[in-house]
């Protein structure tokens, strides 16, 4: 462990404890509309603990599904909203819209990359995909992201 982190932690088992608090409320607020990289967190927290990469990345990926949790939920509020106001469901992003009418939950395979997998996770809450299903595929994608991420830095 650095210097600065000895200063910072008064012993080993209080810096991890902080260190996987702060991962995941980094990876939950991540998953929101919040610009966050939680990935350079993870990667800054494998290399510090390196013994507790696979807790890190678990971690990591339950913060980031809830967080994608919450944008679900806030699809399926804004279509109670937006049903009152007869919107255009195209409102909610073409492509967005596309993928998850035409593969349904699989589709949030990708809710990992930034910018559409927001937008996924928001049209299947607004289209009432199955909440449980949804989650499963959203944790699956963003923890298989994690690891590989994980992996390749303990490659360097």
């Amino acid at each position: 462990m650095p210097d600065f982190m000895r200063f910072l932690t008064p012993n080993a088992e209080f810096g991890l404890i902080l260190t996987v608090l702060l991962l995941f409320v980094c990876a939950f607020l991540a998953a929101t509309v919040l610009p966050l990289a939680s990935e350079a967190w993870l990667v800054v927290a494998a290399l510090l603990y390196p013994e507790w990469r696979w807790l890190l990345v678990a971690v990591a990926t339950l913060g980031n599904s809830l967080g994608s949790a919450t944008t679900y939920w806030l699809g399926r509020r804004l279509h109670d909203h937006f049903v009152a106001h007869r919107p255009r469901p195209s409102q909610l992003g073409p492509t967005a819209l596309r993928l998850v009418a035409r593969w349904g939950p699989p589709s949030l395979l990708l809710s990992w990359v930034p910018v559409l997998g927001d937008a996924l996770v928001a049209v299947a809450g607004w289209l009432r995909l199955r909440f449980y299903s949804c989650m499963g595929w959203i944790a699956l994608g963003k923890g298989a992201r994690y690891v590989l991420l994980v992996w390749g830095a303990a490659l360097l």
